[in-house]
């Protein structure tokens, strides 16, 4: 991957700066996209020389927004690789408590905004390009309370495999990333709510927490050419609890009231 460039939507914290440091660790290029163009620059001077690094702050559902994302990497880096649509929208509720506010949000950000940027940067990408989503398991099961949150991520699974299939014949693949709760500033005043547990930790056949590195070691493979011929794919990194029936021992000797 030495010297390939990527773009990564929300790069400039949580999940997307894991990405952006697994990739420079790999000898990529990164551009990291955000609205905060002051945590973008504190990011970069945390990052020092350890990689080539260039950020460019932009409302990602700006109408102007793709091209200046794309172009700002091919201008600052002269090629571009890689995609990785990370940034997204956290607001979610039950589909009858969902305003036109709150719908026309989510989607503009999680599906209308990644739709855009890939058809942006298709004609930059060639042989051994990777386009990836970074996604949630809330796309690929149903959660009480998903609302427009879950039908945008299984939206953009719907969105990876078509890209799939029809770009796959010029060497671009794509995939979906769908991980289970990761603590970040995104989600740590939920973390230690009861309810929250109940719901996500307790349902996890491990005995640890997701973390952005886990989520960050996997863009950065599937990104590779050591994923070559992964193309299409959604694959879960959630510890088993889209794949099985795991209750905790504390939840099954739980006492109902």
């Amino acid at each position: 991957m030495q010297g390939k460039v990527a773009i990564v939507t929300g790069g400039g914290g949580g999940i997307g700066a894991g990405i952006v440091r697994a990739l420079g660790a790999k000898g990529v290029k990164v551009v990291a996209t955000g609205r905060n163009e002051t945590k973008l620059a504190r990011f970069g001077e945390e990052l020092g020389a350890s990689m080539a690094y260039s950020s460019i702050a932009v409302d990602i559902t700006a109408d102007d927004a793709p091209k200046r994302i794309v172009d700002h990497a091919v201008d600052t880096f002269g090629r571009l690789d890689i995609v990785v649509n990370n940034a997204g929208s956290f607001n979610f509720g039950p589909v009858h408590s969902t305003t036109d506010e709150m719908l026309d949000e989510v989607l503009a950000i999680s599906l209308r905004a990644p739709f855009r940027l890939c058809r942006e940067a298709l004609p930059h990408l060639g042989d051994g390009s990777s386009i990836l989503f970074v996604g949630s398991t809330w796309g690929i099961y149903g959660t009480p309370g998903g609302g427009a949150y879950s039908a945008v991520k299984a939206g953009l699974i719907g969105l990876m495999q078509t890209l799939a299939a029809e770009y796959g014949r010029q060497g671009v693949r794509s995939n979906y990333i769908a991980p289970t709760v990761v603590r970040t500033e995104m989600t740590d005043a939920f973390w230690d709510l009861d309810f929250f547990r109940r719901t996500n930790h307790e349902l996890t056949p491990m005995n640890r927490e997701c973390t952005v590195e886990d989520i960050a070691a996997m863009a950065a493979f599937l990104a590779s050419d050591e994923a070559g011929f992964v193309n299409g794919q959604t694959v879960a990194v959630d510890g088993g609890i889209s794949a099985t029936r795991y209750l905790a021992p504390e939840a099954i000797n739980a006492e109902r009231k």
